[in-house]
Parts: structure tokens; C-alpha cells; sequence
């Protein structure tokens, strides 16, 4: 069974100044001249981490990945300015030129599988295969199930702990309580809401316990850009037409790809990847059983890296 490749360091790190505000890093992975690839991380404001760059075989891609905006080691940390869908996809765009890969491989769970889509629906002739995992389409059913009713009844311990910050009057709509205290002038209650956010999170998002995950959503600095930029793309709709991601799925029509997701995914339920799967039948579908949401989920990992493998041994 497939699993992640060896730890390996970038072989090139940089900053992109984006020319409104912000400035984006990135690095760049595997073999110069490789098959090219871009990974997009989740959240939004997740970041990208060490384990991401094992993804893919080294010795046959050429990966870049990045922080986007406001997150991970991009500046400023936890920035809500110019920062939508829209700005990233012209970030992935800027990214593309930057490496002068006339198409690549797009890679993107959770949030990630958002923001390939609209990239890929977007510039579908610079996508030469969508790696999808978690699908999320970020519709307003899906942040009810997530943020109001849903998830609150498979995890009433950890529901309970996320609804205590907001007084009852304003539990009707806890997005926007929270988006209210993480945007507000206060910086203890910011920190205080971010961490209760992220905790929230961290803990559905796999079918186990994973104390790993519960630490990292638990830090304070990590917290804030997380909770803050979710929070600011999630009021907003992420900038899309209701939707709109399923709607104009058939510009992706020519574009080989894999979608995985799993059976018990709690924050992005199977319907969404399910109602992807029949609008490209053309791509992979994997429905991983006894699988939650996270990336490294068994099964799940296996399905993904056996996806990266295959798209390299056809280039």
C-alpha cells in the first residue's frame, strides 16, 4: 500500500510580493524539470506543513507549494486585506509563470479542493490532472451542517465546548459570532475565539482521536490566521455564485483526474464529492470506508499517492 515518500527539504524557497499587501512563500520540491505540480493546502489558513511535500515521488515531480495568503510563514500573518478566492487563484497564476510550466498537476484537499476548482474552472488549459481530496464546495448547506447543525450531533462534547464563547442569543448563527469576536478590537478574545475555532476543527476532522492535530490547532499562532481567514472566506461565500463550482464543473470535462474522499467525513459531507464524481465521470472516485476527512486517514493516503504515481509514470 502506497504511503508518504521520505522527509525532503526544498531545493528553492522564495518570497512572492503579490503588489497589494502581501507577500507569499513558497518552495519548490523534488527533481528541477520534473513533472510540474502545485499542492493547495486547506483551511483556508492552514498553511502547508513538512508532510505535504511527501506527497509526491521525488525523483520523477517538480512540486511547488505555498503558503496562501495571511497564513503559514506568508506576511502579514493573519491578514484579511485583499485576501479572497480570487486573489489566490492570481496567485496560483503568478506561481505558474514563476516556474514557467505552461500546465501542471493541481493537488488540493479540503479548502484546497475548493480553490483547485475554481482555479482549474478558471484556467482549465493549465491543468494537466486534478488530484482532489475532501471535496468541499462551500455552499451554505455545507457550512450549516458544519458550523450549526450537523457535526453538533456526532460530536455533542466537542459542540458543547466550541458554542460556550457565544452567549445563547447569538448561537442561531455561530459563523457569524465567531467572525464578529475575531474581527473585533479585542486581541485576548480574538485569541481566545481563534483557539476554540480551530480546536473545534482539528478534533472532527479524523475518524480517530489524533493528539498531533489537536496540538497543532490548539497554538495560539496558528489558531489566529486559521480562525481568522476561515471565518472572513466563509461570510463572504468564499466569493462564489451559489453553486457555482458544480455548476461549471463541465469546463473540466477534458481534464484526467482523481477525487478521494472519505465515508465519514465530517466536515465535508459525501453528497458534495459524490455530486462531483457524476459531474466528471471521467475522473477517478474513490469513497474511502472507515475514513474521515484528513488527509492521512489510511486509505485515504494510499489512494492519493497511488493518484500522484500514476499521473507521473504517464508523463
Amino acid at each position: 500500500m502506497p504511503s508518504l515518500y521520505p522527509p525532503i527539504e526544498p531545493y528553492a524557497t522564495g518570497m512572492l510580493d503579490t503588489g497589494d499587501g502581501h507577500q507569499v512563500y513558497y518552495e519548490r520540491v523534488g527533481t528541477p524539470g520534473g513533472k510540474p505540480a502545485v499542492f493547495l493546502h486547506g483551511g483556508p489558513g492552514g498553511g502547508c506543513s513538512p508532510e505535504h511535500r511527501r506527497l509526491f515521488d521525488p525523483a520523477l515531480y517538480d512540486v511547488l507549494l505555498f503558503d496562501q495568503r495571511g497564513c503559514g510563514r506568508s506576511a502579514p500573518h493573519a491578514s484579511l486585506e485583499n485576501n479572497t478566492t480570487w486573489h489566490l487563484v492570481a496567485d496560483i497564476e503568478r506561481l505558474r509563470d514563476l516556474v514557467e510550466a505552461s500546465q501542471w498537476l493541481v493537488f488540493g484537499g479540503s479548502w484546497g479542493s475548493t480553490l483547485a476548482l475554481a482555479y482549474a474552472e478558471t484556467h482549465p488549459e493549465r491543468v494537466s490532472e486534478l488530484v482532489l481530496r475532501g471535496i468541499y464546495t462551500c455552499t451554505k448547506p455545507e457550512l450549516d451542517w458544519f458550523y450549526q447543525f450537523g457535526v453538533s450531533q456526532m460530536f455533542p462534547d466537542k459542540w458543547e465546548r466550541f458554542v460556550a464563547l457565544i452567549p445563547e442569543a447569538e448561537r442561531g448563527d455561530m459563523l457569524g459570532a465567531y467572525h464578529r469576536r475575531l474581527t473585533g478590537a479585542d486581541p485576548e478574545l480574538q485569541v481566545a475565539a481563534a483557539r476554540a475555532w480551530s480546536l473545534y476543527e482539528g478534533e472532527v476532522i479524523t475518524l480517530l482521536p489524533e493528539p498531533r492535530l489537536t496540538a497543532q490547532h490548539d497554538d495560539g499562532h496558528f489558531a489566529l490566521a486559521f480562525a481568522r481567514i476561515e471565518t472572513h472566506y466563509f461570510v463572504h461565500g468564499c466569493w462564489l455564485e451559489p453553486d457555482q463550482l458544480l455548476r461549471d464543473a463541465p469546463r473540466l470535462a477534458g481534464i484526467p483526474g482523481t477525487i478521494v474522499h472519505g465515508r465519514y467525513d465530517m466536515p465535508c459531507p459525501a453528497h458534495y464529492a459524490w455530486a462531483l464524481h457524476k459531474a466528471l465521470p471521467q475522473m477517478d472516485f474513490h469513497l474511502v470506508e472507515g475514513a474521515g476527512h484528513a488527509y492521512s486517514e489510511p486509505g485515504i493516503l494510499s489512494r492519493l499517492i497511488a493518484a500522484t504515481d500514476r499521473y507521473a509514470a504517464k508523463a
